[in-house]
């Protein structure tokens, strides 16, 4: 059975979107069974695969309107054991459209039942907000995996969305657990990288991944040409960190 992983962090430009795409990657070069779920109605993670996100007729927004099955909204294998659930900008919608629906917070949920044996993980990007998206994602997983940038206002937002999380596994999803944290944007040459990872540490009693995804040139160009890092370019140091964290993540639910 898949394990479902949220990646989340309400906090913009964290790098959530990044490590979705390349961590889905990663592990299917590893040899694992991946199905990406974008949530974000930016559809970043969607583009960053080379998807067309603005020429699509099954989106997650028809899925959760129930306007088509999950096997219809899925593209397979757009790269090698890797398929995605797209999303674009009509999901911004989705939280009005609804106003009313009963148990909506499972509808993500219910899909994905469907399916989840078929694969080894499946990722599911969440959108930079706590909203309805969000809470349906959380729903769904079976742990949450923070992305926090080396920056100085790291630990902010945190707390809040481990307060969410803690929520939602209260009333919603009781086998919720925090996956961890992941420290993304690491500069080795900044004291303040080092410092930030280190008040992180001392401060949370969450897992945190040794490996440390670095601010790579190569990973901020691979999603304007539509691939992720390990088919843009392997030998860079961010897929070899994306490929380090893939193993980690693999050694850690075995």
């Amino acid at each position: 059975m898949g394990r479902i992983i949220a990646v989340a962090n309400q906090k913009g430009g964290v790098g959530k979107t990044t490590t979705s795409i390349n961590l889905s990657a990663a592990l299917a070069a590893e040899g694992k069974k991946v199905l990406v779920i974008d949530t974000d109605p930016q559809g970043n993670t969607t583009s960053g695969f080379g998807i067309d996100k603005n020429n699509l007729d099954d989106t997650i927004y028809e899925l959760i309107l129930d306007e088509c099955t999950i096997n219809e909204c899925t593209i397979s294998d757009v790269i090698s054991n890797v398929s995605v659930i797209p999303s674009n900008v009509n999901l911004a919608a989705a939280e009005i459209e609804l106003i009313g629906v009963d148990r909506k917070e499972f509808i993500l949920k219910n899909a994905v039942d469907f399916i989840v044996d078929k694969y080894d993980f499946i990722i599911i990007d969440c959108p930079p907000s706590l909203n309805m998206l969000t809470i349906n994602s959380m729903t769904t997983a079976d742990s949450v995996l923070v992305p926090i940038q080396c920056e100085y206002y790291a630990l902010e937002g945190l707390s809040q969305l481990i307060h969410t999380v803690n929520l939602v596994k209260e009333r919603l999803n009781p086998d919720l657990e925090m996956e961890g944290v992941i420290f993304t944007m690491y500069d080795s040459r900044t004291n303040l990288s080092m410092q930030v990872v280190e008040n992180v540490k001392s401060n949370l009693t969450q897992y945190i991944f040794k490996t440390l995804i670095p601010r790579n040139i190569r990973l901020a160009e691979a999603p304007s040409y539509g691939q992720p890092i390990t088919v843009y370019d392997p030998k860079s140091a961010g897929a070899e960190a994306y490929m380090d964290l893939a193993k980690e993540l693999i050694q850690k639910n075995s």
